[in-house]
Order: structure tokens, then sequence, then C-alpha cells
């Protein structure tokens, strides 16, 4: 018990410290593109690396993963951080050391890429999850175009025809644009989020354009929590939901709060996002009537 004890502190320790970048090997090398003699991973004129020499597979594997920006050690860094250290990732990156971590936004549109090829069959169930969606997508659209070839008489219906336009339109750009549509999701929730996050004890300055990278990462890392389940063959619907929570975990490990008042935070904030999309919805069926009227 106590071996397992000293493992944990050993963990925990290891989560808080800053990820350590290999030094500047002390080789003298000629760069193949431009002749240049120097020391160290990098030519200091044009950037090729040190270890691309005569083409073999080895190197045109390591193009190939370059063109989809995983050929580097701050992806696969980035990746393993995010699923056991997202909050102390992401206070290094803001804090300065954005070399040793793949790019937030680029993260992000990468993954969710991956995502939709998981979805689209690319599973062990062969499963075709995007298809499915698709399928209750148009048969909401056709219910609403059933419902538009009616003649409207009561207020009720008008809000009920104009809340099933919203729904499809949602749902088409979740559909076709999810990256933007999850990004636009995390502008809103980020709103009464910085209100409690922005002074903490370990960042009592934090930034809003700091709080975003933090999101963008945490979304990262719901995501790839999301593919391994749906590769695998485990996702139902309520998975995003559950993933909602996970959020939590690197806000208390960057904010240094209890994890109770990190819980209360994070809670009341998916709250006021919801009140905030649901008074824009009313708000877009109000005046969408309002034009018809016309």
């Amino acid at each position: 018990m106590s071996n397992l004890v000293e493992k944990w502190k050993a963990f925990c320790e290891w989560q808080r410290r800053p990820s350590r970048i290999p030094q500047m090997v002390e080789d003298h090398h000629r760069c193949c593109t431009c002749g240049q003699e120097f020391q160290g991973s990098y030519c200091p004129c044009c950037g090729q690396s040190a270890r691309i020499g005569r083409y073999s597979f080895k190197n045109a594997l390591l193009l190939f993963l370059d063109v989809w920006g995983m050929g580097n050690r701050g992806m696969f860094r980035t990746l393993r951080d995010l699923i056991l250290r997202p909050g102390y990732l992401i206070r290094d990156y803001i804090s300065g050391m954005q070399m040793a971590y793949f790019p937030p936004f680029k993260l992000l549109f990468l993954l969710t890429a991956l995502l939709l090829i998981v979805d689209s069959g690319v599973n062990l169930k062969g499963k075709n999850y995007l298809a499915n969606y698709h399928e209750k997508t148009v048969t909401i659209d056709n219910a609403h175009t059933e419902k538009s070839k009616k003649k409207e008489t009561t207020r009720m219906e008008q809000w009920d025809k104009a809340a099933d336009f919203f729904i499809v339109k949602v749902r088409g750009f979740r559909e076709d644009k999810p990256a933007f549509f999850w990004l636009s999701l995390l502008f809103i929730f980020s709103l009464p989020l910085y209100l409690f996050f922005r002074k903490s004890p370990d960042i009592p300055d934090l930034r809003y354009s700091e709080l975003l990278i933090a999101l963008v990462y945490t979304w990262g890392m719901q995501e790839i929590y999301e593919i391994v389940l749906t590769f695998f063959g485990v996702y139902e619907d309520n998975v995003s939901e559950v993933a909602y929570l996970l959020s939590i975990i690197p806000m208390k490990q960057l904010s240094g709060f209890k994890w109770w008042r990190t819980s209360l935070y994070v809670i009341l904030s998916y709250m006021a996002a919801l009140a905030i999309l649901f008074a824009t919805l009313l708000a877009g069926i109000e005046i969408l009537i309002i034009l018809e009227a016309l």
C-alpha cells in the first residue's frame, strides 16, 4: 500500500513539473540543403533537421507525418500531457513554453478531422455514426417542410415552426463545419467561465485570451477520449455530454482552486452558457416570426 502511495506522489510531482525538452546535441553537421556547417539539431541557415540525410523510407514517413503536423515531438508530447496533465500543460503553454507543445487551434482541427474519420465508419464496429446523425437531421428537416406547407393559425404553431427551422440550421452547421461549431460554443462558454477563474490562487491575473487557449486545449482533450471510445465501439449519444464534465480536471490543475469550487464554477458556467444560448434562440424565433408576418 505504501508503495502505491509513493508512486502516486511521484506521479503528482511529475504532473506539476514542466516538460523537459531534450538539450541540443553537440555533434557537428553539414546541412544537405545549403551546405552550412553547424552544431546542434537544426541548421541555423535554412532550418533543416540534422536527422535528414539521404532519402530513405524513414525520412519519407517523417515528411508524410510533418504534412499532417504529427512528425514532431511536440505533437506526441501534447497528446500525452493532455491525457495525464492537461491543466499543467495549459499553464506551461500560456507561461511561454509554446515551442514545446503543438499549437492548440491546429491541434483542435486535426483532432476534429480524425474524429470525423472515426465517426464515418473507421472503427472496430464499422458503424457510421455520421450517417445516423444525418438521418436524424433529414427527418427533422422533412418535418419542418411539412409544417411549412400548412397554414399557421396560432402563435404556438408559429413558434414550433420557427424552432424547427433553427434546429435544422444548427444541426446543419454542426454537421458541415464541426470545428467552427464547437469553437462558437467555446466562445460562449468562455464568457461566464472567465468571470469565475480570472482570479485564482495559482494564476491571479488570468487573461481572457489565455482562458480561450485553455478551453481549446480542453476541448482537444475531450476529443481524444471521444475518438478512443468511438474507435472501440463504445460510443453513445451521451458521451459528449459526459465529456463536458472532464473540463473540471484541467481547470482544477490550472487554477489551483479546490475540487468542489472548481466543479461548482464549471457547472455554473455551463448553466449560464445554456441560458445565453436559450435567450439567443428565443430572440431569433421572435425575429423570424416578425419577418414572416411582414
